[in-house]
């Protein structure tokens, strides 16, 4: 007889969603865009999730709010639509013009060049980065009963990041990294109204001195880190950067100078970031669910995170993977993807003219109505039973088509083994009850950052 206690699903706090449009009126359009500017996710309304495909009028710009899954691919992966040029415009000056930013022939020719950086092999290499990143997480936490493990994450991941990129540890060039991104996220990184009302990416950027001031000095940091390795260069490959110094284009010619600047300047602002985010959410979530923070530590209990080797060795934590894919589903990290048409084209009976813009939310897409049962429960049992998460139609937390995200496979594998640190070590609990509310800007994080209680294993099982 099965024993099995069932409880309601976890239902996690979000924004408030508008009963009506915002937009229909020009006044109605500059609400929206001033939601957004707080947060990206802030000016849904009620039938956003239940339509599959809406038109819209947006400052005297067509567009197609885009919710169904396979007209979604269709667009992301035809040439036909391209990424508006403006949408660069937040984020450039901490990445340049790497893989994240470039486009068109620029962006093929780097794509291919960074494949070898990220293979299962490449990766697979990396571990011993991520585990000694989780070690060094649990250490900082030795010892406390609570902790902001917003700023922990933080300083892990790009503990990990460094370590994979650099072979290096989050000291003192990291600390320098560390806050400007955070600050840059947090402040610069948010689209203001001129972004809206710009038409391309160099217009009305008079207001962007504090993003070109805070890209300097990021951009300063990481040269420093790049010549230190040309001073003194590995004997052999040990780490990503050693891979882009020995990389080739298509002419075997080594990469520019910049272009290896801008692509480790991606791999560290995207990368850390992003994947902190992930493993704070995956944390709130389970420090509200005990009972599947329960079932996963036995999981990481049964084989530790230290004992990893190979990307094969993280299968054991099926339920430790679904948590993580159901925190990406409820909270994608990117939570708005923008296209914009190049030619005519019919999109679900909607036609679309050259420069409509078609808007993406994996936000809306994962709590969608008609896409998923239970939509903003926390079940990570859904995906359980996927041979592939990735054949979820609607599942699509790194985006989709050619401009998929080249480090997902890196990432996924950096947040298990630093959250499965964690939970080795550690029982966590929320200190307040104050809800967290997703706030997105080019990043979906909490509108603040709380406090978790920490209980170490060894006490609770005494």
């Amino acid at each position: 007889m099965d024993t099995t206690v069932l409880t309601a699903p976890l239902i996690p706090p979000a924004p408030k969603v508008h009963p009506r449009p915002l937009g229909v009126t020009p006044l109605g359009q500059l609400r929206v865009a001033l939601e957004m500017g707080r947060s990206l996710i802030g000016a849904y309304c009620e039938e956003d999730y239940e339509s599959l495909a809406a038109p819209y009028m947006f400052m005297g710009q067509p567009g197609l709010f885009l919710n169904d899954p396979a007209s979604v691919r269709r667009v992301l992966s035809s040439p036909k639509y391209a990424r508006p040029v403006k949408a660069a415009r937040s984020l450039k000056p901490l990445v340049g013009e790497g893989v994240l930013m470039s486009e068109g022939e620029t962006w093929r020719r780097q794509r291919r060049s960074l494949a070898p950086v990220f293979t299962p092999a490449a990766t697979g290499g990396l571990l011993p980065h991520f585990i000694a990143a989780g070690a060094g997480l649990t250490d900082a936490l030795a010892g406390k009963d609570r902790a902001n493990l917003a700023q922990t994450f933080h300083h892990a991941t790009l503990d990990a990041v460094l370590r994979a990129l650099f072979s290096r540890r989050a000291d003192a060039e990291g600390a320098i990294l560390a806050d400007l991104a955070r600050r840059y996220m947090e402040g610069p990184a948010h689209f203001n109204l001129f972004d809206f009302m710009a038409k391309g990416a160099d217009d009305l950027t008079f207001l962007d001195g504090e993003r070109r001031r805070m890209g300097a000095r990021w951009f300063k940091a990481v040269d420093a880190l790049i010549e230190e390795r040309r001073r003194n260069p590995h004997p052999e490959v040990l780490d990503m950067l050693d891979r882009l110094l020995a990389a080739r284009d298509e002419d075997d010619r080594p990469l520019p100078d910049q272009e290896i600047r801008d692509q480790c300047s991606s791999m560290l602002a995207a990368g850390f970031e992003t994947t902190s985010r992930l493993l704070f959410w995956a944390t709130y979530l389970l420090a509200l669910d005990p009972v599947t923070q329960s079932r996963v530590r036995a999981e990481v209990a049964a084989f530790p995170s230290e004992r990893v080797a190979s990307l094969d060795d993280l299968k054991v934590w099926p339920l430790l993977r679904s948590v993580l894919f159901e925190t990406l589903r409820l909270y994608p990290t990117a939570p708005m993807i923008a296209r914009q048409a190049q030619e005519a084209d019919e999109v679900l009976d909607c036609p679309v003219v050259p420069g409509c813009q078609i808007t993406i939310s994996p936000w809306v897409m994962h709590r969608h109505r008609k896409l998923w049962d239970a939509p903003t429960a926390f079940r990570p049992e859904r995906f359980l039973d996927q041979a592939h998460p990735w054949g979820i139609e609607a599942f699509m937390p790194f985006g989709a088509g050619p401009r998929v995200c080249i480090g997902a496979g890196f990432a996924l594998a950096e947040a298990q083994i630093v959250l499965a640190s964690l939970l080795e070590r550690f029982e966590v609990a929320m200190a307040s009850d104050r809800p967290v509310i997703p706030r997105a800007s080019i990043t979906l994080g909490p509108d603040h950052e709380p406090e978790f209680v920490l209980t170490p294993i060894v006490q609770a099982r005494a």
